[in-house]
C-alpha cells in the first residue's frame, strides 16, 4: 500500500467503491491527494463514547480498572469500578439513557448511552400529506408562511390526516431573494424568516413565487413589525434572545453584514466580502457589530419571530389532533458561504463540498454545491454541532426526515472546484451519530418523542438499511422506485413494514405528471428537443408494468387522475404504519415542486396551489382520495 492510500484509509477514505450497478470503481491518486489536503484530521483527546441502552463501555485509551465517579444527567454521583485490562477498560452498563460524565483523576469523557429505539409512530397505521410551505394560500400573501402552515395543518387534521410533512425551513439569506432552495442553508440552527408571517394579505395571488420581490417586501414588513412591537412581546423576545446566547448573536450579526455588503456590492456570501471581514473574530467585524447594534437586534427579532410562529402551526397540527403532527426536514449540509461556514468553519469539511457519485440518473455525478458537518471537528467536540443540529430541527416536531439519511455513514466529498466524479466518499461516525440521533429524538416533542424517517434512496451501502431498521428509523419507500429485479413493480402488500409509503417525493414527477410524461417533456425542452421515442416507448412500458400491480382494470385509463387514486390506494395498502401521500398527489396535480439539476430552467420551488386547502380537500374526487386513505 502506497503512502497516500494509507493516509487515505487513516482519514476514513474509501479508495474503491461500488456503483449503483454493482461494479467496482477506484479513486484517483489525484482526487485521493487534493481531498487529503483540505481534510483537518487532528481529533485530540477522545472525550466522547456511546452505547446503546445495557451495554458495557469501552473507553479510550489511557483509563485504568478501578475505582471512578459517573455523574448522571440529572446530577446524580455513582460510584463506579472499570474493569479490564492494560489500557483498553469498561464502563458496566449504565442503567439509564441520556449524556452522563465519567471521571477519574484528572480525566473525564462524556458518555452518551441511547435507547435501544427511536420512538415508534402510534399504534396502527396512519396517513399524513406533505407540503411545500410557500406553496399554501392560506392567509393570503405573496406565499405561504408559518401562518399559512398552521392553516393547512388544521385542514389537514380535519380531514383524518395523522402528520403533515414540511421540507427544510433553515435559515436562508435574507438580503438575497436568489437564494431560495430549502436545501441550501445558510444556517441549520435557525430558521428561514422569509416564512416569519407579517403585512396585509395580498388580494391577486400569483401562480408562481417572483422572490425577487416577496422576499423583500416580508423583510419590510417584518422591520415594521419589529418597530411597532408590543412591550410585552418585546419583553419575551429579550428572554428569548438572551436564552439563545451567542449563537443567535452570531446568526444575526451575519445576517446584518449580508444585509449590508448585499445592498452595497450584490456580495452573495461571506467569500464576496471585503477582507477584513471574513475574518470572523477579526476586528472590523467587531467595529461593525458596535455600529450596527439595531440591525443586529432586527434579525435576531426576526429568528424569535420566525421560531413563535412555527410552534403555533406544530400546536395547530397537535391541536387538530393529529397524532404525529409536523414532520420537519434535516437538510443534509449547509452553503459554504453561509452563516455556519463563516462564523464556525472548525466545525465543517472547509474547501470540500458534498454530492454523489455518477449513477445512472447522473452519469457525470452530483455536485450539490454545499457542504456538512466534519467527522474529525465532531469528535473533537464532542459531538455537540450535531447535537445542537438535532435540536434545531426536532424543536416543535413530532418527527424528522433527514434528507440523504445515508450521509449518517458516509458522504461523497468533492474538492471544492472539481469534477463531481473526482471525488471520494469519506467515512462518519456513524454508530456514535446514530446514538445521539436515538436520544434526540426520545427527549424531543416535549418529551413524548419523535419518529425518525431515513431518506435511503440511491446507492445504499450494504447492511445500511437493516441498520436502519434496528435503530427504528423509517426508510422511505416511493411508489416509482419500488420495484423487483427485473425492473417491474413490487405489489403493495410486499412492501417494507420498516418504511413509510409515498406516492412521490418533492424532487420526482406528481403520479399524473409521470402518467402524462410531464417530467420528460419538461427534460426534452430543457435539452432543446422533442421528448425521444425511446423514452417514450420506455415511459408506456413503465405505465402498463404500473398498472398491472396496482390497476383494476385491463385497459390503462386516459385520465391520470384514475391512476393517481389507484397509487393512493397502493400506498394506503403497504404494511407500512404511515402513509405519505404529498398534497400534489392528493389533489391530481401534473407539476412537480423541483426538478432536481435545474435551476432557473424549470420554476423550482416556485409553484402556488390553486385554491386554499379548505376547499380543495372538499372537491368530491379529492374526498373520494382522502376517504381511501381513512378506510386503510
Amino acid at each position: 500500500m502506497s503512502d497516500l492510500h494509507a493516509r487515505a484509509e487513516d482519514a476514513g477514505l474509501s479508495i474503491a467503491w461500488q456503483d449503483a450497478k454493482g461494479r467496482d470503481q477506484q479513486v484517483s491518486d489525484e482526487a485521493l491527494g487534493a481531498i487529503l489536503d483540505r481534510l483537518d484530521t487532528a481529533v485530540g483527546e477522545e472525550t466522547f463514547v456511546s452505547a446503546d441502552l445495557g451495554d458495557a463501555i469501552l473507553l479510550p485509551a489511557g483509563w485504568r480498572a478501578g475505582n471512578a465517579r459517573l455523574i448522571v444527567e440529572d446530577g446524580e454521583t455513582c460510584a463506579v469500578v472499570l474493569t479490564g485490562h492494560a489500557d483498553r477498560v469498561s464502563l458496566p452498563a449504565p442503567t439509564s439513557w441520556g449524556y452522563h460524565r465519567l471521571e477519574q483523576d484528572d480525566r473525564f469523557v462524556t458518555v452518551a448511552v441511547a435507547p435501544l429505539r427511536c420512538p415508534a409512530p402510534p399504534a396502527g397505521r396512519h396517513w399524513g400529506s406533505a407540503v411545500q410551505i410557500p406553496s399554501l394560500r392560506e392567509g393570503g400573501g405573496a406565499y405561504g408562511d408559518f401562518a399559512s402552515l398552521a392553516g393547512a395543518a388544521g385542514a389537514l387534521a380535519r380531514a383524518g390526516a395523522s402528520a403533515l410533512a414540511i421540507s427544510p425551513v433553515h435559515a436562508l439569506f435574507p438580503a438575497d431573494a436568489s437564494r431560495f432552495s430549502p436545501y441550501a442553508p445558510s444556517s441549520r440552527l435557525f430558521r428561514n424568516v422569509w416564512l416569519a408571517p407579517a403585512g396585509e394579505p395580498v388580494p391577486d395571488q400569483p401562480e408562481l413565487i417572483d422572490w425577487t420581490s416577496a422576499a423583500p417586501d416580508r423583510m419590510r414588513d417584518l422591520r415594521a413589525v419589529f418597530d411597532q412591537l408590543a412591550e410585552t412581546d418585546r419583553h419575551a423576545f429579550v428572554l428569548w434572545r438572551d436564552r439563545q446566547g451567542e449563537v443567535l448573536e452570531h446568526q444575526a450579526l451575519f445576517d446584518a453584514l449580508q444585509g449590508y455588503f448585499h445592498a452595497r456590492t450584490g456580495a452573495q456570501g461571506w467569500r464576496d466580502w471585503p477582507a477584513d471581514y471574513r475574518d470572523f473574530a477579526g476586528p472590523a467585524v467587531q467595529a461593525f457589530a458596535d455600529e450596527h447594534r439595531d440591525a443586529i437586534a432586527f434579525h435576531a427579532f426576526a429568528q424569535w419571530h420566525a421560531d413563535r410562529a412555527l410552534h403555533d402551526a406544530a400546536m395547530a397540527a397537535r391541536d387538530g389532533g393529529m397524532g404525529i403532527g409536523l414532520i420537519a426536514d434535516l437538510a443534509i449540509g449547509v452553503a459554504g458561504d453561509g452563516a455556519d461556514a463563516w462564523s464556525r468553519p472548525d466545525e465543517l469539511l472547509t474547501g470540500l463540498s458534498i454530492g454523489a457519485p455518477p449513477d445512472p440518473l447522473g452519469p457525470d455525478g452530483q455536485n450539490w454545491g454545499i457542504t456538512a458537518l466534519s467527522p474529525f471537528a465532531l469528535r473533537r467536540q464532542g459531538f455537540a454541532p450535531f447535537i445542537a443540529t438535532l435540536r434545531a430541527v426536532f424543536a416543535h416536531a413530532g418527527g424528522v426526515r433527514i434528507d440523504h439519511a445515508l450521509g449518517l455513514c458516509r458522504l461523497w466529498v468533492i474538492p471544492e472546484g472539481a469534477a463531481a466524479d473526482q471525488g471520494a466518499y469519506l467515512a462518519m461516525p456513524f454508530e456514535d451519530m446514530l446514538r445521539i440521533l436515538k436520544i434526540e429524538a426520545h427527549r424531543a416533542n416535549q418529551g413524548r418523542g419523535a419518529i425518525v424517517i431515513g431518506e435511503d434512496l440511491g446507492t445504499v451501502p450494504p447492511g445500511f438499511r437493516d441498520r436502519m431498521a434496528e435503530a427504528g428509523m423509517l426508510g422511505m419507500r416511493v411508489l416509482p422506485f419500488e420495484r423487483n429485479a427485473d425492473g417491474g413493480f413490487i405489489p403493495p402488500e410486499e412492501w417494507d413494514a420498516e418504511a413509510i409509503s409515498m406516492t412521490a417525493t418533492h424532487d420526482i414527477a406528481t403520479v399524473a405528471g409521470w402518467w402524462r410524461g410531464r417530467d420528460l417533456e419538461w427534460r426534452a425542452r430543457i435539452a432543446g428537443k422533442p421528448v425521444s421515442g425511446e423514452d417514450a416507448a420506455s415511459r408506456d412500458s413503465e405505465r402498463e408494468a404500473l398498472w398491472a400491480v396496482i390497476g383494476d382494470a385491463a385497459a390503462l385509463p386516459d385520465d391520470p387522475a384514475a391512476v393517481v387514486g389507484a397509487a393512493i390506494a397502493a400506498v394506503a395498502a403497504t404494511p407500512c404504519p404511515l402513509a405519505i401521500v404529498p398534497i400534489e398527489d392528493l389533489l391530481a396535480l401534473e407539476e412537480q415542486p423541483n426538478l432536481p439539476g435545474t435551476t432557473d430552467e424549470h420554476p423550482n420551488w416556485r409553484r402556488r396551489l390553486p385554491d386554499r386547502l379548505e376547499p380543495l380537500l372538499a372537491d368530491a374526487d379529492v374526498a373520494n382520495r382522502i376517504a381511501t386513505l381513512n378506510a386503510r
